[in-house]
């Protein structure tokens, strides 16, 4: 079963209106089956009967759910593996808003890049994945310093006002051939150590990838973790390259497609 769409939120069911009613849907046939009735599940999320059963008739040509009879269905494994899929990132973005957001509303902390004193306003930017501020109010994104800081030094920084604008980065995806299919000897170093010399950061996923960066004169900044330290390091606007074997490959660019980040996968073979 497909997700559709992405954007701004980690988790479709969030950005996606149908991907909600989907979710919804698919917990309370998980929850009834088999006997289901369309009308509690309309009347349990709020849409129309007619509306459950069109949602079952697209589901039911996905793979997400099996029917065996009138008001009898069942969720597959697939939709099963859907449901856990989305659940997880709802998790993760419930964690990240209880961590991240909740526990740094008052306060935050910048690179600063000028000096700054405790009670100084400042302004605020993003710059190499690091939210920065220098003093004054010169930028479109201001705050309050909370601690004093010597350039270079972290500082804290409250009372934002204006919105932080900038873009995300692009990912390359490299795809190094696994090595009973010829491995890193069938990818071009020249072509890889051009491509490193474009990009902010460099990460390999396997062993085959790693081969090719060494050979490619090119040292990885990230070795392990690479499916979220991609995302995070797109999200922040660094542009990666990535060196993935064929195997890795998918298990990444999930991720960014969860995030909208744009992403290019290129056969190193070719």
């Amino acid at each position: 079963m497909a997700d559709q769409g992405s954007g701004g939120e980690p988790s479709s069911v969030l950005r996606n209106k149908r991907d909600a009613t989907r979710y919804q849907i698919l917990v309370q046939i998980a929850d009834r089956q088999p006997a289901v009735s369309q009308q509690e599940v309309a009347d349990a999320i709020g849409i129309t009967s007619q509306a459950v059963s069109d949602y079952l008739q697209d589901l039911t040509e996905q793979g997400a759910v099996r029917k065996h009879g009138r008001g009898r269905y069942e969720v597959t494994k697939e939709g099963v593996d859907w449901l856990i899929t989305r659940t997880d990132e709802l998790r993760e973005f419930t964690d990240h808003v209880s961590e991240s957001v909740i526990g740094q509303v008052e306060i935050d902390t910048a690179l600063a890049t000028t000096d700054v004193s405790e009670g100084q306003p400042v302004s605020i930017s993003m710059a190499d994945g690091v939210l920065r501020a220098a003093a004054g109010t010169g930028g479109t994104v201001t705050a309050v310093a909370v601690t004093d800081a010597a350039a270079g030094e972290d500082v804290g920084v409250t009372n934002f006002e204006g919105v932080l604008e900038y873009d995300l980065g692009k990912v390359t995806v490299i795809a190094v051939p696994q090595v009973q299919d010829g491995g890193s000897r069938l990818a071009d170093a020249d072509a890889v150590a051009a491509a490193a010399a474009e990009h902010d950061l460099v990460g390999v996923a396997g062993t085959e990838a790693l081969a090719l960066a060494r050979r490619a004169d090119v040292s990885p900044d990230v070795r392990f973790g690479t499916p979220f330290a991609v995302q995070e390091a797109a999200m922040k606007g660094l542009d990666v390259l990535l060196l993935a074997t064929t195997g890795e490959v998918s298990s990444h660019t999930n991720k960014l497609v969860a995030e909208n980040i744009s992403y290019e996968v290129v056969d190193a073979a070719e």
